[in-house]
């Protein structure tokens, strides 16, 4: 029964947090496109995805503290239905500061989503499957960043359809909710350490401040890593490698098969010799690519290369679902990992900005090579400074 309630909590995570992310990865296919609507620069346009990201800390506020006082369920409903709309009234933008607003506002959406999410998921999940089940439920990430390639390459060159559709689709998600209300149960962990004020999850959080902060220092660098690796990846190709636009859709598309694979991978492989050596082994796969990722002349090759780039990115990123919730202290579960998660993008918010000046002094290539190889030596001494909790009860009495 656990098992099965557990499948449900993770279709359910995965789900929001695949649709969450189509939305979110519509806008990076459609720079030039937005630009020329709006009648802005394409740097306005990459500032929207800035906002997103800057507002999402206030999602994982709002939603995790929902969360913890009232349970899991309810909240993450709330959060898909909320950026649903906001998606959905994106498309109806008719002007750059409208689309902007919406945008920031989206990213309060965004922000909510994981940390609910997870938590119902990991919550519920049998200890012996959480690797497995985490890299799961982290590579609807990469699923909805497919879609959103699959999306940019038959809806938006479509004369019938076009970039205003792109947006409307994302209204989909609001069925989610439907879901969440009938097939998944309320996590067991959170009735039994449940906070019963405001002032106890503020207690809670403040006990464990060192905790909290070695979080919001490793997930800074995880943001560098997979938006650093990501969001501009469909530009540069078009601009440095001069792959033709209708093609790029089909790199992303394979780059984010490999994310998916590496996910599930490096996830089980954490149940055997632990979160953060795993993660560290995800990351060195990645280290080792960049030179063809970033510096690849050919099609074939940079297909290849994006594809064993984001198996180690997203082989890492696997990990965290599960890493941050065996780390949280239990009476707020729904605040801390999702918290945690959206300080570090609110710290790494400005990192498609700095690539793209970067780009501007060192050329497309070795602005994107250099950010990762020191994000990623960065980040394996954080783990190798750090702790983990693999294994740890989420139940009374286990």
């Amino acid at each position: 029964m656990q098992t099965n309630k557990s499948h449900h909590a993770v279709a359910a995570g995965y789900l929001g947090w695949t649709l969450d992310a189509f939305d979110f990865f519509v806008v990076t296919f459609m720079l030039d496109v937005l630009a020329q609507h709006f009648h802005v620069t394409k740097g306005h346009i990459i500032n929207t995805l800035t906002i997103t990201l800057f507002f999402r800390p206030a999602g994982a506020v709002i939603f995790g503290l929902l969360a913890d006082r009232y349970g899991r369920r309810v909240p993450l409903m709330a959060n898909v239905v909320y950026f649903s709309l906001i998606e959905l009234l994106s498309g109806f933008s008719q002007t750059y500061t409208q689309f902007f607003i919406l945008r920031a506002l989206f990213g309060i959406g965004m922000g909510g989503e994981w940390g609910v999410g997870a938590s119902l998921a990991m919550e519920q999940a049998p200890r012996k499957w959480r690797g497995v089940l985490s890299g799961i439920l982290q590579s609807g990430y990469s699923c909805g960043y497919l879609l959103a390639a699959l999306a940019a390459r038959f809806v938006l060159p479509n004369p019938h359809l076009g970039w205003r559709w792109m947006f409307w689709l994302g209204a989909l998600p609001a069925l989610l909710a439907l879901y969440i209300r009938f097939g998944v149960p309320e996590s067991k962990a959170w009735e039994e350490h449940r906070a019963g004020t405001l002032r106890e999850m503020r207690d809670a959080v403040r006990g464990h401040g060192a905790t909290f902060a070695y979080l919001v220092l490793l997930m800074t660098f995880m943001m560098f890593l997979s938006h650093g690796t990501q969001d501009l990846y469909p530009d540069f190709l078009k601009e440095s490698r001069h792959i033709a636009a209708k093609t790029v859709p089909a790199v992303i598309i394979i780059m984010n098969i490999g994310a998916i694979v590496g996910a599930v991978i490096f996830g089980q492989l954490s149940q055997r010799i632990g979160r953060r050596y795993s993660m560290i082994a995800a990351m060195m796969l990645s280290l080792a690519t960049i030179p063809f990722w970033s510096f690849g002349g050919t099609l074939g090759l940079l297909m290849i290369a994006a594809f064993v780039m984001q198996m180690g990115v997203q082989g890492a990123w696997g990990i965290i679902p599960v890493h941050l919730n065996e780390l949280a202290p239990d009476s707020v579960r729904g605040l801390i990992p999702g918290l945690a998660y959206q300080f570090g993008i609110l710290i790494a918010s400005p990192v498609n900005t700095i690539q793209h000046k970067l780009r501007d002094l060192f050329g497309y290539s070795w602005a994107l090579a250099g950010f990762e190889i020191m994000t990623i030596l960065v980040l394996t001494i954080v783990l190798l400074s750090g702790r983990e909790e693999m294994g740890k009860s989420f139940h009374s009495g286990d």
